[in-house]
């Protein structure tokens, strides 16, 4: 199968609707539909149910969606990292939460500085559900990552770190006087709505709390009394005084990993694990 091929079957595949998959594409519909039949002709399975008013994916269609999609990413990833090798420049570009992992993150560019033979580290700091995106398609060499918020499926993975989570709440709200919450108590009691953050595609998931974009955002809301949320223990250092975090034992547990490709056989990449996994 092509590229080209599985870029217009995923266009298809995500769209669910021929006339907008071919805009999408830039080309017109027909070539379009005949392409999805020769990949159905090719693989013996029917991809797409079809009727006068909806297209909608088989079980099949669900499989290459998800394959043909990591399969992009790939090459994407190939395409991007060769241009970046093929520079000359040494160094490694390394992907992070904004606002999230913030000690640990110094704590990890200082040692590794140290490092014989350390290269210089280009720091991006992203908004959730970035890191992963950019650590599959090649913009980026290594990440640091959050289970269980972030898929680590496909990399290889060193964790470095576990905590718990706190409820942080406008300084005074009656809970935040609480010694410990439950996340019962947190999405019932509180009175104020949990943030709704992108997902992987860039849409966010219904529900009835602000759209949120980083940490240093949703921290705002919830001074000004407009949200709450559970957030890693760690959080703490970055709270000001006019928010108050308070323990939730019955929130899973936070391990921060560090990420990179497997078939990676970069040194440098080596050396900033090593710095990573001694800390």
């Amino acid at each position: 199968m092509e590229t080209r091929e599985l870029r217009y079957f995923v266009a298809v595949a995500e769209e669910l609707h021929f006339g907008r998959a071919a805009r999408r594409l830039g080309i017109a519909q027909p070539p379009l539909s005949r392409a999805i039949q020769q990949i159905e002709r090719r693989l013996g399975a029917e991809l797409l149910t079809r009727t006068s008013r909806s297209v909608t994916l088989t079980e099949a269609g669900a499989v290459l969606l998800r394959e043909a999609k990591a399969a992009l990413d790939a090459v994407d990833a190939a395409e991007r990292r060769t241009r970046r090798a093929a520079t000359g420049r040494p160094g490694l570009v390394l992907v992070a939460k904004a606002g999230a992992s913030a000690e640990l993150l110094a704590k990890l560019l200082d040692a590794y500085a140290a490092e014989p033979g350390a290269v210089p580290v280009d720091v991006q700091l992203s908004g959730v559900a970035q890191q992963e995106r950019s650590l599959r398609d090649g913009r980026a060499d290594v990440a640091l990552l959050h289970r269980p918020f972030d898929s680590t499926s496909g990399f290889d993975t060193e964790s470095l770190s576990t905590e718990g989570q706190v409820a942080v709440l406008p300084a005074g709200h009656p809970l935040s006087v609480r010694t410990a919450l439950s996340m019962l108590e947190v999405t019932e009691e509180s009175g104020l709505p949990l943030p709704r953050w992108p997902l992987f595609d860039g849409s966010y998931p219904a529900g009835p709390g602000p759209e949120v974009r980083d940490h240093a955002q949703l921290l705002q809301l919830i001074a000004l009394g407009r949200a709450t949320a559970v957030l890693p223990e760690s959080c703490r250092s970055q709270l000001r005084g006019d928010l108050a975090a308070v323990p939730v034992p019955d929130a899973p547990r936070v391990t921060t990993v560090i990420a990179w490709p497997p078939h990676s056989r970069s040194r440098a990449l080596a050396g900033l694990v090593r710095a990573a996994t001694r800390l």
